[in-house]
């Protein structure tokens, strides 16, 4: 029957027990991760991602398009970074440009030519022509009558000194003030004469300003370089908001527009990736979509040249173009997630994606990659990886203060910043990972997923590592251990995790007082996860439900809340197998009301994981019989058998917390692989009850404060495990039951 277990299915659970040994066996490679060799290659510095790396070798030999699909943290930007890389150490030479792109004036003031020449031949042409047109500038003297001016202002003042004297002669000779009439009328002549050549001086300066305007406008003709290829090097642009501004160029605004000062358009434009760039990596694809630039983009791809235009903007610069194209065979890298894939999809009959898969490939990143010895050596490597980039960041953040001050000067500039004493220990350096703190990382990515899987969301591991360094470095220990491993991954969490943490508190007193104020008749503890949207990081959480089944009115499943169309789906399945049991033992069903409450859960329930403890709570309240409330229950019930549900790992370790006062958890039998990492660096055991399997393990040392993990593969087994009775008891008390419900019924109505 599928109600009993057979003695293969006992032997898999034991082979459960094996699995910290396997692990360890699988680790024999190393003892820390100091003897971890790391790749020359860049490619191979991205891990678990075998499929995306062979791909991208191969149009890189091609010169392809590159669309990476996946979840953030997966290491898409970090392979794209490493393409570039790999490509540039392979063909960079001839990918980049090696002519320059140069601007000339067009035919009206709006255009402007464009030409690629050769920057050493153009740079001698450009020199050429500026030296002949500051020749000419030199050669507009400033006309001057400063010599002139000069002779006539001295006569001047020679005829006023001279009537002086001859007014002083003419009181003694009054013939001499004749002289002094003429001597005046002198001195008048050259006043008139000196003014005549300051004016002449200002006319002639005047007409000069126009032949030094022409010499402007002669300079305004000389062609702007727009690209120089010796100066700009790179052979990948990076661009993180995808508009026609940073990717194709454009016109500046030009604020003097008036009069001569207007700044020729040539001079104005500039030049965006795709002119400059042989490889443009967009990191995040959404927001290409936001800015709607996807139609030039598209356009580009295709002709692989463009014409540059002032775009929309009002002003200067808006009327400007070029008359002659640019030319963009550009190499395009582009990242985006799931929701944004299925966008391309539709939009356009998915032009983008054919246009990526016409000279390229759509690569998809790997979420999650199966637990081998070969998984593992990539995982210690990546983990030596992230030491040794700790270590880099540790001497160029303080380098400079060890070589002055040494140790101790950084262990007292710690301590401004801890504000607390330090060990005179401390020493700011990189720790290397014990096996076994190696293990506990193995642990953590195998939580977060399932299927005996590790993770590939590697990016929030980053800070646990980080974390984890940073309590080695303060407990003056020579390696990460466990334990700093456990403290870091207890203090970096998500937004989720913190929410979660705090929820958990809250449930933590909610069970407690629900406890002591109830009989536990219809109350079961239910088990939820909730999913950060960042990094995909489920976090466990206890669900308490109270069922409640009340005899005669409308034959119906209430379950009030916000509460999806899956878990109203669920609540539906259980009244249907409830019903079936009745039939099945031939008791009378007279129709019942059911009402299903999700306590406290304020943030909505979805999913279908939570019918079997919907159901345990349902036959609770029936038969009268309280339910284990130190045990937590989860699974997906269909008819009688239990199946597997998502996050049973996060769900179970959310409720092994002491201070939470739980004794175990019952889980669906097909998930029993799902608690092999909780079993890492812990003592565990077999135990059976009423032949149903299950594991022990202890929390505390010297085998304290067990904690029991059942697998169940029906109701009954649960109903056995959280009630402690059995499928005929079960029946037996159902059709006693309903029969006292049909009888009283009758009894009221007649």
């Amino acid at each position: 029957m599928f109600n009993t277990y057979t003695e293969n299915e006992y032997d898999d659970v034991r082979a459960l027990l094996s699995y910290p040994q396997q692990l360890n066996e699988k680790l024999g490679f190393m003892t820390d991760t100091s003897s971890i060799d790391l790749p020359e290659d860049p490619i191979e510095k991205v891990i678990f991602q075998e499929r995306a790396k062979k791909a991208i070798r191969k149009i890189a030999q091609n010169k392809g398009h590159i669309l990476l699909v996946g979840k953030p943290g997966t290491g898409k930007s970090m392979l794209a970074n490493m393409f570039s890389e790999v490509v540039d150490q392979s063909m960079g030479d001839y990918l980049r440009p090696r002519k320059s792109i140069i601007a000339y004036p067009g035919k009206d003031k709006n255009h402007i030519r464009i030409a690629y020449a050769n920057p050493e031949k153009l740079d001698s042409q450009i020199t050429k022509i500026r030296s002949e047109i500051d020749a000419c500038k030199n050669a507009i003297d400033a006309f001057t009558l400063k010599d002139q001016i000069s002779s006539v202002r001295k006569v001047r003042h020679i005829f006023v000194i001279t009537a002086l004297l001859s007014i002083a002669l003419g009181i003694l000779y009054p013939v001499a003030f004749i002289v002094t009439g003429i001597l005046g009328i002198g001195a008048i002549f050259m006043f008139i004469q000196e003014n005549n050549h300051k004016v002449q001086e200002k006319i002639q300066n005047e007409a000069q300003s126009g032949r030094q305007l022409a010499v402007k406008h002669l300079a305004d003709q000389l062609p702007e370089i727009l690209y120089d290829p010796r100066k700009d090097k790179e052979l990948i642009a990076r661009v993180t908001e995808p508009n026609s501004i940073n990717m194709r160029g454009g016109f500046r605004h030009d604020p003097y527009q008036s009069g001569n000062l207007h700044t020729p358009a040539h001079q104005r434009a500039f030049l965006g990736a795709h002119a400059k760039s042989a490889i443009i990596f967009i990191d995040e694809l959404k927001t290409l979509i936001n800015t709607g630039y996807m139609p030039n983009l598209l356009e580009i791809m295709q002709n692989q040249k463009y014409i540059l235009e002032g775009g929309k903007s009002s002003g200067s610069g808006a009327a400007d173009r070029s008359e002659d194209p640019l030319i963009a065979s550009n190499i395009i890298i582009a990242c985006c997630n799931h929701d944004t894939l299925s966008y391309l999809q539709e939009e356009g009959d998915g032009a983008f994606l054919s246009r990526i898969e016409d000279k390229g490939d759509i690569i998809q990143m790997e979420h999650a990659v199966p637990e081998n010895q070969e998984n593992l050596i990539k995982l210690a490597q990546y983990i030596k990886q992230e030491v040794n980039h700790i270590g880099d960041e540790f001497q160029k953040n303080w380098g400079e203060i060890f070589e002055n001050e040494g140790h101790e000067g950084i262990r007292k500039r710690s301590e401004k910043i801890y504000g607390k004493p330090l060990p005179l220990t401390f020493r700011l350096v990189e720790k290397n990972f014990s096996k076994q703190a190696v293990a506990e990382i193995v642990k953590e990515l195998r939580c977060r997923t399932g299927d005996r899987k590790l993770s590939c969301v590697l990016r929030p591991i980053n800070g646990i590592i980080q974390a984890a360094v940073m309590e080695a470095i303060f407990d003056d220990s020579d390696l990460v251990q466990p334990e700093h491993v456990r403290c870091a991954l207890n203090e970096h969490l998500s937004l989720e995790g913190e929410l979660s943490k705090d929820l958990l508190v809250h449930k933590k007193d909610l069970k407690r007082y629900i406890t002591s104020l109830t009989d536990a008749i219809g109350f079961v503890v239910g088990l939820s996860v909730v999913t950060s949207r960042a990094s995909g990081q489920m976090y466990g959480q206890p669900l308490p439900i109270r069922c409640q089944v009340n005899a005669g009115g409308a034959d119906s499943v209430l379950a009030p809340g916000k509460t999806g169309e899956i878990a109203k789906a669920a609540a539906q399945n259980v009244r249907a197998s409830i019903k079936k049991i009745f039939r099945k033992i031939g008791a009378p069903y007279i129709g019942y009301e059911m009402h299903i409450e999700y306590i406290q859960a304020h943030g909505g329930v979805e999913g279908d994981s939570a019918s079997i403890a919907m159901d345990i709570g349902l036959i609770s309240d029936y038969i009268q019989e309280p339910v284990n409330q130190r045990f937590g229950i989860t699974g997906s019930l269909t008819g009688d058998i239990i199946l597997a549900v998502g996050g049973v790992t996060e769900k179970v370790r959310s409720i092994m917390d002491l201070d939470l006062d739980m004794q175990g958890a019952c889980i669906p039998w097909q998930n029993r692989h799902d608690i092999e990492p909780l079993l890492i660096n812990m003592d565990c055991e077999l135990i059976l009850f009423d032949g149903i399997p299950g594991v022990r393990i202890f929390r505390g040392e010297e085998k304290a404060d067990p904690f029991d993990i059942y697998f169940l593969r029906t109701r009954y087994h649960a109903y056995k495990i959280l009630m402690g009775i059995d499928e005929k008891d079960v029946e037996d008390r159902m059709v006693e039951r309903s029969r006292k419900d049909l009888a009283l019924i009758q009894g009221a109505r007649t």
